[in-house]
């Protein structure tokens, strides 16, 4: 089995600068559903790695997290796939804690609890942080133009060796080609 990492927002579900603040909220964007129920479908464990401030901004509590978790995992089932485990940092940007993207205290958790090395895992997200964190445990950083991805592309410009693909399909579609 292959691992995969996603971000959530601008990756999996529509992103907002206002936040995702409810179920209803949590719209998935185009083709990613079915763009982890291909990656389910040919031997990738998929687990979402996700900041959510929401929660200590008081915009939305944990309950609310787990019922767009819910959501987003019984979409994900429906069409043949499975989300193997979320994790979330639940702090603020002033918070100091250690598993916040960009810091790589996350994808440790995960490379610990799965028992498994990064290197050179993919990493897909939307944002600078994402990426970040992926380079900070040898994971295969991968940009997504959806979401936040045009803002961050615009930001950074064009870095060696960054791969940037239009959405979560198009990922998927470059990953099994890959495979082949």
């Amino acid at each position: 089995m292959k691992l995969i990492i996603l971000d959530r927002d601008g990756v999996i579900n529509e992103d907002s600068d206002a936040f995702i603040k409810s179920v209803d909220e949590w719209i998935p964007l185009p083709g990613s559903i079915d763009a982890i129920a291909r990656l389910t479908m040919n031997d990738y464990r998929v687990v979402v790695a996700t900041n959510q401030s929401g929660i200590a901004r008081d915009m939305f509590g944990i309950d609310t997290l787990m019922s767009m978790h819910d959501k987003m995992h019984q979409l994900v089932n429906e069409a043949g796939g499975a989300i193997e485990a979320v994790f979330f940092c639940p702090h603020g940007p002033d918070d100091g804690c250690e598993c916040r993207k960009p810091k790589a205290g996350m994808m440790r958790e995960i490379g610990t609890r799965l028992r498994v090395s990064l290197t050179n895992v993919p990493v897909v997200g939307d944002s600078l942080r994402d990426l970040q964190a992926a380079e900070a445990v040898g994971a295969r950083p991968i940009l997504v133009r959806t979401g936040k991805g045009m803002r961050t592309l615009a930001t950074i410009g064009s870095r060696a060796g960054l791969e940037v693909y239009d959405d979560l399909a198009a990922v998927v579609n470059m990953l099994l080609q890959e495979a082949q």
